[in-house]
């Protein structure tokens, strides 16, 4: 492997002396949101962070973009694709995306489940008969499609030092390599990220498909979504340079294309941030599977939903997407590391906003500048274009609603009046912070809104009255009679 290294003083000039940036012009139906004093505001704030960031830390350069449903409302690029020739870093600048290929390879497999050629809880041996690995115990069960989806296979994290000697295996030395194998834990003990079990899903997608996992990548992802960009390992034109981390000297090397070879499907994938916004767009579907809905509406749910929990419970995975839950709001997304680059997507489903952060190093750290990106133009683009559903109008005769409540066994509900609204809470309780809601559907009707889904969140409440007198209220299935107003 040829690398050459790089003096830190011309690291810091050129950078220094890089044009900051270059855009791609904001979608039309997001313009007037976008151009808002809020966002650009956001924008110029984040920009001048991570060109801060670029410099100080000398990093060779960062690529970033912002999506808002479908469209990729703002995109960036900071600092150099390539030192040495002084190649700023563009939107379309093309980066190893590392371990985002296996988004892909989930999204995949979840399209050959939906044709019926594979069911998720099938034993990779249905479709791969020498994929026999040592168990961690004797009564293991088989490992599945599922278990490597959700990194719950307990096999081991690779398959070989390919990261340090960036020689990676090919499909036939994976082969080979199995038996010798042995999981360190069994199927669904724990959570433990395997590149080892991406690489056995890639092969499940081609014995399930017929085609080579590129191939099927470009004739039902990459084709559908116009991602005319992307592509499995080719050392396409276009190509950031990819650099180590910075040497105790300052300096930092170079590092020639790496092939993943047999663990493409892992790690493999070529992309840039307009055509990651496609596929961060999808995620934001709904519908039948066909154009460029590469999925439908429920195998989208059941992707981003979690399906295995780090021990620690600070995180969950999903299939294919890893899951976070930060304060009170959940993200989903993926990060990744090849020789040379480091990469980041976040999405916020409820908002329909997604960060991309594309680096050409191996210490830029974009996880925490995706962090940066969405709590500051990322949340502004969320609050502008926020879609608020028609209300019903308060209707002052409803606080006849008001009372206490008690249900056949004594258990009672408090129904109050607050300025313009009504709570539910239960006099019984030690606290009386975050009532449950009622929301007005018309005609006397409300929806129950509850924090947790112990209770009937979702369903109706009503109320029966005679002669003008309410005397009961149902909620859900269950009522309770009127005691006093």
């Amino acid at each position: 492997m040829f690398r050459s290294r790089l003096a830190i003083l011309k690291v810091f000039v050129l950078l220094a002396l890089a044009s900051p940036f270059s855009t791609t012009p904001l979608a039309a139906q997001n313009q007037n949101a976008v151009d808002g004093p809020d966002v650009q505001g956001a924008i110029r704030l984040f920009s001048a962070w991570i060109d801060g960031q670029v410099r100080w830390r000398q990093l060779p350069g960062v690529a970033v973009g912002v999506i808002a449903d479908q469209e990729l409302v703002w995109t960036q690029g900071f600092g150099f694709a390539d030192i040495a020739s002084e190649r700023p870093m563009e939107a379309d600048t093309r980066f190893r995306m590392a371990s985002h290929s296996k988004l892909f390879t989930a999204t995949a497999i979840m399209q050959l489940r939906e044709e019926g050629k594979l069911r998720l809880d099938d034993p990779v041996t249905d479709y791969l008969p020498w994929f026999v690995v040592k168990s961690a115990a004797p009564d293991d069960p088989p490992i599945t499609i599922e278990h490597l989806l959700t990194h719950s296979s307990g096999l081991p994290r690779e398959a070989g030092a390919h990261w340090v000697t960036h020689e990676f295996p090919t499909q036939e030395e994976l082969r080979e390599l199995i038996p010798d194998r042995e999981a360190p834990f069994s199927p669904e003990v724990r959570w433990k990220y395997s590149n080892l079990a991406y690489s056995i899903a890639g092969m499940v997608v081609e014995a399930a498909s017929g085609q080579s996992w590129a191939d099927y990548l470009q004739t039902n992802i990459f084709g559908p979504l116009g991602m005319a960009s992307s592509s499995v390992d080719q050392a396409v034109s276009g190509l950031a340079t990819g650099y180590g981390a910075r040497l105790p000297g300052g300096e930092r090397e170079t590092i020639d294309f790496v092939d993943a070879r047999g663990m493409a499907s892992a790690t493999g994938l070529t992309s840039t941030v307009a055509d990651m916004a496609k596929f961060v767009s999808a995620q934001f579907t709904d519908g039948p599977r066909g154009g460029r809905q590469i999925l439908n509406t429920a195998s989208l749910r059941e992707m981003h939903r979690v399906r295995m929990m780090e021990n620690t419970w600070t995180r969950g995975q999903g299939i294919g997407f890893s899951v976070q839950r930060v304060n009170d709001t959940l993200y989903v997304g993926h990060g990744g590391g090849y020789p040379g680059y480091t990469t980041n997507t976040t999405i916020q489903l409820d908002s329909k906003v997604g960060v991309i952060v594309l680096t050409n190093t191996n210490d830029s750290n974009p996880s925490q500048i995706a962090r940066q990106l969405m709590n500051t133009v990322g949340l502004a683009v969320a609050k502008a274009t926020e879609v608020t559903p028609d209300a019903v109008a308060w209707d002052p005769s409803w606080a006849r609603f008001a009372g206490l409540y008690r249900s056949p066994g004594g258990r009672e509900s408090r129904v109050v009046l607050l300025n313009e609204r009504l709570v539910i809470m239960s006099p019984s309780a030690s606290s009386v912070a975050n009532p449950t809601q009622l929301e007005p559907l018309g005609a006397g009707v409300f929806r129950f809104l509850a924090p947790t889904g112990g209770s009937v969140v979702g369903e109706r409440v009503r109320f029966l009255e005679e002669n003008g007198v309410v005397i009961r209220m149902f909620m859900g299935d269950s009522f309770a009679d009127r005691v006093s107003g």
